[in-house]
């Protein structure tokens, strides 16, 4: 056991849209990313997930509806479910996910990460 200080983490790096491990929970992974931007349309057909803003605000647009995520909010988004993130601005997020989850589910970019770097 070690505790994690989620500032010191997100000074290690600077690229948007690229997880980094910072832990590991039962089957799932605890990462924190920096966005901006937009990313792409997606969903995950196997597995939930979980964005925790930690700085900034998030759009994630659903083919239905936006919803807009300030910090210390969070969303567990459910498999199935085709979404897009946008960040105006900078943006930084703890996701919490199975390790099975690839960062653009079922679609396939410049922005796909398969190997995750763990910090």
């Amino acid at each position: 056991m070690k505790k994690v200080n989620l500032q010191d983490k997100l000074n290690l790096f600077s690229e948007y849209w690229s997880p980094k491990i910072v832990g590991d929970l039962n089957d799932s992974h605890v990462k924190l990313v920096k966005f901006q931007g937009e990313f792409v349309w997606h969903k995950h057909d196997n597995e939930d997930e979980l964005f925790f803003i930690i700085k900034g605000n998030l759009l994630i647009k659903f083919r239905d509806r936006d919803i807009y995520l300030k910090e210390g909010e969070f969303i567990i988004i459910p498999k199935g479910v085709e979404h897009l993130p946008i960040a105006e601005e900078e943006v930084h997020a703890m996701l919490i996910e199975p390790k099975t989850t690839l960062n653009t589910g079922d679609a396939r970019s410049d922005l796909t990460k398969i190997n995750l770097d763990r910090i």
